[in-house]
């Protein structure tokens, strides 16, 4: 009887093992742990197309909502009519998928802490770093008339990092 229990055991931890398996890497793969761990910090100079200085169009102190957020955003346009927003003294929590936007500062999506469905935005790109200065190019069809706030935004939690209402320099 004891061999038969032994058999019946090792067979079910092989079929434990068999499924839990893909299960804990299937976990893993959709929450990516090691990516809330991330500290980056990022020290970018302002970019300069010519000789003359970049002008500020835009400008706004960062807010936080679901994190300690802090920093300017301001947003600079070039000689050459190239425009870009640079963080500066910047500062955000760490987290996976956190994005830079373009919103419009009316959006009643952007007074909740979480987002709930989809709110108009013009994406700017990934997070380079949760720390420090970094400067973000703008797409020429970007209204800035329209999009007058930037969103520091988590893809993943649909979670509002911090705010800043721009405003004309």
């Amino acid at each position: 009887m004891s061999a038969h229990v032994s058999t019946w055991l090792s067979r079910w931890r092989w079929i434990l093992v068999a499924v839990g398996l893909p299960i804990l890497v299937a976990l893993w793969w959709a929450f990516r742990p090691e990516k809330l761990l991330i500290n980056e910090k990022v020290s970018e100079p302002a970019p300069f197309a010519s000789s003359t200085d970049p002008r500020p169009l835009y400008t706004g102190r960062l807010e936080g909502k679901t994190h300690q957020t802090s920093g300017r955003a301001t947003i600079y346009t070039t000689s050459d009519g190239r425009q870009y927003l640079r963080l500066s003294d910047f500062t955000t929590s760490n987290g996976p998928d956190v994005h830079v936007l373009l919103a419009r500062s009316d959006d009643p999506s952007l007074t909740q802490e979480i987002v709930k469905g989809q709110f108009d935005a013009a994406e700017l790109g990934s997070l380079k770093g949760n720390q420090g200065d970094q400067n973000y190019d703008l797409v020429a069809s970007v209204d800035l008339q329209k999009y007058n706030a930037v969103v520091i935004y988590c893809e993943r939690f649909h979670a509002v990092f911090g705010l800043a209402r721009l405003e004309r320099f």
